[in-house]
């Protein structure tokens, strides 16, 4: 006898449907799964055999073939426990025919109990455009799977509990629908902590209004990573969409827990210095999201940006344009979102006071060459804003005041990205990121600006890009002050974070 029950798979951050289908025949005993199931899928006719007998049912003695269609679709990891445990059931009549507006999802134990897996989100996604009205699986991933509207989620702890509600003897309570609430999120880390710095303080601001990537140059100490780290309070919350998307690669990757489904602060990653280009994009034999992929939405903070190996720095320079990353294998080619504020800190020299007006710089000229190379000139022409962070001068760093909070400069930020949204019909739409075609109709300038901009152009070298840049940050700077056009000041203070390029390279 042949049946079916259905499940979901992944690809990426893309999910499809699986139909588990078991057929119990007369012969030797032999239990195979078919359908391209990796190691991991394999595996679960050792668990699903132990759930049966430990759950007090029968493990048939015949000839079972189990097979997970499409055929053609590489299967991951052990979601298909609990589904390829009922086709089984069902097939050698232990358990009525299962519906197919109905998907099951679960890691099984030995003793029948199931296990939370990784990316739940995606998946009900899916089976929600599907037209799947119920889905079951282990209580421990219900709340995520509870964020989508109109689909029935059932928390389930073991097999035999399943079983009883299938049967009707014994209902399991829906899931309550989880909420989102989209409100100020609360930071420890405060702007109004930094003493002094007050154009890197701008600099940040205007990075965060038009999602601008930043470059802060200068000695240690002088506060490049407490700007760096409280970027993320001064930027504006993120809207239903980004937290969704966010937090379908955090499902993927197993980083959400039963207290915290959902990913609602725009996340902060900072990988270290010795992190691998796979480490970065993604990658491994089954493709997996990498630390630009984690920064969805949020930051990407590299410290010390000369300390990273030139492959991991150069494979930043496509994904940071185009906001997603393709990962191509021989068997397969994912593609994962990466739409990041790209922040990157550095000294200026390797013993950091090269230009330092107290502290006598120690390295040579060649050694200080070597290690401001290790900067590309491609890669620094991606970074829209130079800015220099100088020493901290002692009447700023003792005094009692406080600086101007996280939250009045966010007020600011969001202002001016209500202004890009609506001139661009797109809450998710930054200066930044606008496309080219809409140069000629948002972003006119004066005669004077266009001959002031001229001039840097050719005293300065500038590349294309470099002229590009100037008129997204002119544009934000302009949004910022309220202005419809972009002014001379507007022109004039965007060039001077594109020239610090100049004095160092």
């Amino acid at each position: 006898m042949v049946s079916s029950v259905q499940s979901m798979g992944l690809t990426g951050v893309e999910s499809f449907l699986v139909t588990v289908e078991a057929d119990i025949s007369r012969g030797l005993p032999f239990f195979e799964i078919v359908g391209l199931p990796d190691a991991s899928v394999k595996e679960s006719r050792d668990r699903v055999r132990s759930a049966l007998k430990n759950s007090n049912f029968n493990f048939p003695v015949s000839r079972i073939i189990v097979n997970l269609a499409p055929g053609d679709i590489k299967k991951y990891g052990p979601l298909y426990d609990l589904p390829i445990l009922l086709s089984i059931l069902s097939s050698s009549g232990q358990l009525e025919k299962i519906s197919e507006d109905s998907i099951f999802i679960g890691e099984l134990s030995l003793s029948g109990k199931l296990k939370s897996v990784n990316g739940i989100l995606p998946m009900i996604l899916k089976a929600k455009e599907l037209g799947i009205k119920k889905v079951y699986l282990p209580k421990s991933n219900a709340k995520e799977a509870a964020i989508i509207d109109d689909i029935e989620v059932y928390p389930v702890n073991d097999v035999t509990e399943l079983k009883d509600h299938l049967e009707g003897s014994k209902k399991i309570d829906r899931q309550e629908k989880t909420r989102i609430s989209i409100s100020k999120s609360d930071y420890d880390l405060d702007f109004s902590q930094i003493k002094g710095q007050y154009d890197a303080k701008r600099a940040m601001e205007i990075a965060a209004a038009g999602n601008h990537n930043v470059l802060l140059i200068g000695p240690p100490g002088s506060g490049k990573s407490m700007l760096s780290k409280r970027l993320p309070s001064i930027m504006s919350d993120m809207s239903l969409e980004e937290i969704l998307e966010t937090t379908k690669i955090y499902s993927i990757i197993g980083m959400l827990t039963e207290d915290n489904p959902l990913v609602l602060k725009r996340p902060f990653r900072s990988p270290h210095h010795t992190v691998s280009p796979a480490g970065l994009t993604g990658g491994g034999a089954i493709p997996r999201p990498g630390e630009l992929s984690l920064a969805h939405n949020g930051v990407l903070f590299l410290d010390e940006l000369p300390e990273f190996s030139r492959p991991s720095l150069e494979v930043l320079r496509q994904p940071i344009e185009d906001g997603k990353v393709t990962i191509s294998r021989v068997k397969s080619s994912l593609t994962y979102p990466c739409s990041v504020l790209l922040v990157v800190a550095m000294n200026p020299c390797p013993c950091g006071y090269y230009g330092h007006p107290t502290r006598p710089c120690s390295c040579s000229q060649h050694s200080i060459h070597k290690y401001l190379s290790r900067v590309s000139g491609p890669l620094l022409d991606r970074i829209d804003i130079h800015i220099e962070v100088p020493s901290v001068e002692f009447d700023s760093i003792s005094s009692y005041e406080d600086g101007e909070s996280s939250n009045e400069i966010k007020k600011r930020v969001i202002k001016s990205k209500g202004i890009q949204s609506k001139r661009y019909n797109s809450r998710s739409m930054y200066n930044s990121k606008v496309n080219l075609n809409d140069f000629k109709e948002h972003f006119q300038i004066s005669d004077k600006s266009k001959r002031i901009l001229k001039k840097a152009f050719e005293s300065m070298g500038m590349s294309a890009r470099g002229y590009e840049k100037i008129m997204r940050i002119s544009r934000t700077i302009a949004d910022l002050d309220n202005s419809e056009k972009i002014l001379e000041d507007h022109i004039l203070e965007s060039i001077q974070y594109r020239s610090l390029d100049k004095k160092y390279w």
